[in-house]
């Protein structure tokens, strides 16, 4: 029989939530997967699956049973022809990139974290940017999966069509995902260019850049102007890099972190120094070429609060420029530096953000230097107004303040979605306090 550890406590990445679970579990088969629901059946006892804890929402947490799938982390097929990679649940994608570029093969897209489990990136809608491409979850085409009542369920466009397109986006909420199969391309590299622009030049040019560069973003610098435009393309140029220790580390980093700090004692501070870090880091051209997933993949600094909601394309611009005129409005609220603005194509999964909608999504973030908090509250429910008005979805994995009237509202197949979560959790094993907000 598998054994659960006591005495164990789940924080997340940022520190900012953690849990105390009654016992913590992992399964190194599928049959310690199943003994495990067994049990918490038995007991009463919810169950939460935890992928790489980077969520910086309280999705993850529990009190009762805790599973994580890191010892269920092999790659179970490559299928050449078809480019296709079945994984086992709990592989991280840090992991699985080195694996699939030892076939030849690469992810299309993959979001900034890589510490990340498979199933955890289709459990929250992982996404990155281009309007060509989907968020991560679009590139599964096959999942198992164990319900509350330990019944094995595979899962695909052509069986069992209804779960797999509400399983692409899980919220740990309809069972155990045990393996998934990613449809890869072959393995490429690519070029990135970063150069200085404005919002309003990147606002009124919205289409000729998304329509220039297969993956283009933009990061905005609250309380100015100043926009750095991001680049990514495919090419068959040798890796090379324009990078700097010093600048990306010792002042991107570490003097960032420390004038962040003093900054919560001298609020006023927060415009100059997201000026004088444009000027510093941004304001130049730089380039690099890389292998696809190390220039998808970046570094997040240090801990962090972030919301991150997907609007319809169309509202791309009054959105941000009435957050920009609200700050302005509201000066003695700040906001740290980026704001970061990514780009999705529509989809057809449930509970996916960009459902039925080419989106933007616009990622809002207030730093904790040396793990100090700062005020945030006023800033994240103008952002969270704006938002909605503009027609937005919250990202899954971020805290927000939605509750199951306003995905009533967002989601044309919530109630779908609820059917089926019903239908294979009828007792509500895998809720817990997050998801209880969500459902109830």
């Amino acid at each position: 029989m598998v054994q659960g550890m006591e005495g164990y406590q789940f924080q997340n990445w940022a520190l900012t939530y953690s849990s105390n679970p009654e016992l913590y579990f992992q399964p190194t088969s599928i049959e310690e997967v199943r003994q495990i629901l067994e049990l918490a059946r038995q007991r009463g006892k919810k169950v939460k699956v935890v992928g790489g804890g980077h969520s910086p929402s309280d999705i993850a947490c529990t009190e009762d049973f805790m599973i994580r799938m890191d010892k269920m982390n092999k790659v179970l097929e490559v299928d050449k022809k078809k480019r296709q990679a079945t994984v086992e649940a709990g592989i991280f994608l840090c992991d699985l990139n080195e694996e699939l570029a030892r076939h030849g093969l690469a992810m299309s897209n993959l979001g900034a974290v890589a510490e990340v489990a498979a199933a955890g990136v289709i459990g929250t809608g992982t996404h990155n940017t281009g309007i060509e491409h989907g968020i991560l979850p679009t590139q599964v085409v096959a999942l198992t999966l164990m319900t509350a009542g330990g019944e094995i369920l595979k899962c695909s466009d052509s069986l069992n069509e209804e779960i797999f397109q509400a399983a692409r986006l899980h919220l740990g909420s309809l069972g155990v995902i045990l393996d998934l199969t990613i449809q890869c391309v072959p393995a490429f590299r690519l070029h990135e260019l970063q150069f200085p622009s404005t919002l309003t030049e990147v606002l009124d040019n919205l289409d000729f850049h998304m329509k220039k560069s297969e993956y283009f973003r933009f990061l905005w610098f609250p309380h100015t102007e100043n926009v750095r435009v991001i680049y990514q393309d495919r090419t068959d140029k040798p890796v090379q890099s324009t990078s700097s220790w010093f600048w990306g580390y010792a002042v991107g980093y570490h003097l960032l972190e420390f004038l962040l700090w003093v900054s919560t004692f001298l609020p006023r501070m927060v415009p100059w120094i997201n000026q004088i870090f444009f000027s510093l880091l941004s304001s130049g051209r730089d380039e690099r070429v890389d292998c696809s997933h190390r220039i998808f993949t970046y570094e997040c600094l240090f801990k962090q609060h972030v919301q991150d909601w997907a609007v319809p394309m169309g509202k791309t611009k009054e959105a941000l420029l009435q957050l920009k005129a609200w700050l302005e409005n509201n000066q003695a609220v700040v906001a740290h530096f980026p704001v970061e603005v990514r780009f999705a194509r529509g989809d057809n999964i449930l509970l996916s953000p960009c459902f039925q909608k080419d989106s933007c999504y616009m990622n809002i973030i207030m730093y904790r230097p040396y793990g100090k908090e700062v005020p945030r509250d006023q800033y994240w429910a103008a952002y969270e107004e704006i938002m909605q008005n503009a027609g937005g979805r919250p990202h899954w994995a971020k805290a927000h303040s939605c509750t199951r009237k306003d995905f009533q509202r967002m989601y044309p197949g919530f109630q779908k979605f609820c059917s089926i979560r019903e239908q294979l959790d009828p007792t509500g094993m895998f809720l817990n306090s997050y998801l209880e907000k969500v459902f109830f």
